[in-house]
């Protein structure tokens, strides 16, 4: 684990005390260089998200991870409250990228 994801998981802990947190490095999935923190997929699973909207979820979760953004060039949010997970918890593969050597 990197510096950047060790960041996104400590600040995410800390803020939604998740029941399931999954952070995946997709960096290798794009053409970047080996050992890249560009790209990530969260899972988030916290009963903070109850009778919240997707949206506002994602801006919670911006807002917790501050000054890291300027690091990331992209990152995929799942956020579920634990009844949305318990009922679907499927979470799709993200697609290489298309520049991806």
């Amino acid at each position: 684990m990197g510096n950047i994801e060790n960041n996104i998981k400590n600040l995410l802990i800390n803020a939604f005390n998740p029941s399931v947190l999954f952070i995946d490095n997709e960096s290798h999935m794009h053409n970047v260089p080996i050992g890249s923190e560009s790209h990530f997929k969260i899972v988030l699973v916290s009963r903070n998200f109850t009778g919240i909207s997707e949206v506002n979820r994602h801006k919670s979760v911006y807002k917790v991870l501050g000054n890291i953004m300027n690091s990331i060039h992209a990152i995929s949010i799942h956020s579920f409250d634990e009844n949305e997970y318990k009922n679907n918890p499927i979470i799709l593969d993200s697609p290489n990228c298309a520049n991806h050597q």
